[in-house]
């Protein structure tokens, strides 16, 4: 029997897809989107050890992991009010022994949790520099969208702090900036191995990448097929159903244990 969570105003509670997993969500606040069920569904999981989510907010990442390995779990959050409603959502589905968040800076909380301690570290970080776009007014929001606590640079460079030589790293982003996140995988060490984009629509531009790097490994980059989210109108694809009712994203990886 699941606890009871006292919601917060404005707050709701959402059954999570398939998975008999329920999460606290706020419009005022946050609610997760597609990318997070797809970097959730394509990265690599060992099927133990150890695995880190940054930029968790609040924890549907870490939560889905769950359906997929039996690794122990952190999550990492700079701002008090999702690291909070990320904590309640653990203890909502009672898996305080697998899944622990942590209120932290990623610039700087391989000094916590210590230099290549992870077996695999996924990330969906905001997509907007600061100076791009109109910053939402909603401070939670625009932390969500833009550059605001940490740039594309520091994500990367964060994970390859905390990898271990072989791990895997997982990241969706935007196409807009795939070179940028190459060059700088390459930089911090980090070799590409796994990359797939994300369409609409048939003949329609690529929203999103999947893209999975490998801590110190030899050049050698996949080129997965392309994932189309809509067959027809907002219909959604056969593989995109699959994924929302359990599935793994297609070549979905699994470590060994």
């Amino acid at each position: 029997m699941k606890p009871t969570i006292m919601l917060q105003p404005g707050e709701r509670l959402d059954d999570l897809m398939a998975e008999g997993l329920q999460i606290i969500q706020s419009d005022d606040v946050f609610c997760f989107s597609m990318d997070a069920v797809l970097l959730a569904r394509f990265c690599s999981v060992p099927g133990r050890g150890e695995m880190l989510d940054l930029c968790t907010g609040n924890g549907v990442v870490p939560l889905l992991l769950t359906t997929r390995t039996k690794a122990r779990i952190r999550g990492v959050e700079i701002q008090e009010r999702l690291y909070e409603m990320a904590t309640r959502n653990v203890a909502l589905n009672g898996l305080s022994e697998q899944l622990e968040m942590i209120r932290g800076d990623l610039r700087d909380i391989h000094q916590t949790l210590g230099y290549g301690r992870f077996d695999a570290v996924t990330v969906n970080p905001p997509y907007l520099p600061v100076t791009t776009g109109e910053q939402n007014v909603n401070h939670h929001l625009a932390a969500a969208r833009h550059e605001i606590y940490c740039t594309l640079e520091d994500v990367v460079a964060a994970c390859s702090r905390l990898v271990r030589t072989g791990g895997k790293v997982a990241m969706v982003h935007r196409p807009s900036r795939l070179i940028d996140i190459v060059l700088l995988m390459r930089k911090y060490k980090l070799e590409p191995k796994r990359m797939r984009f994300v369409h609409p629509r048939v003949n329609e531009e690529a929203n999103m990448v999947l893209i999975e790097a490998s801590k110190d490994g030899k050049p050698e980059l996949r080129m997965l097929p392309p994932l189309v989210v809509y067959s027809s109108g907002e219909t959604y694809t056969d593989e995109i159903y699959r994924i929302y009712n359990g599935g793994n994203e297609r070549d979905g990886g699994t470590q060994p244990g």
